[in-house]
């Protein structure tokens, strides 16, 4: 699945940044930078991909 960054403007001027794609905490980190510079957060929602870890494989190889 391709990773984005949705941001939704009502016409009241609130909004909501949604990111489609991440897992684990792979979303929080690609959207602080617009949490920090829109500041003031209502509501933070964590979908079910926050609660899946990635995987990370770690191979090593002894030498000979």
């Amino acid at each position: 699945m391709t990773k984005s960054i949705e941001i939704i403007v009502t016409p009241e001027g609130s909004f909501q940044i949604e990111a489609v794609g991440f897992q684990g905490t792979g979303c929080q980190e690609a959207t602080r930078f617009l949490e920090e510079a829109l500041g003031n957060i209502q509501q933070r929602e964590k979908k079910p991909e926050f609660h899946t870890a990635t995987r990370r494989t770690n191979q090593q190889t002894q030498g000979t």
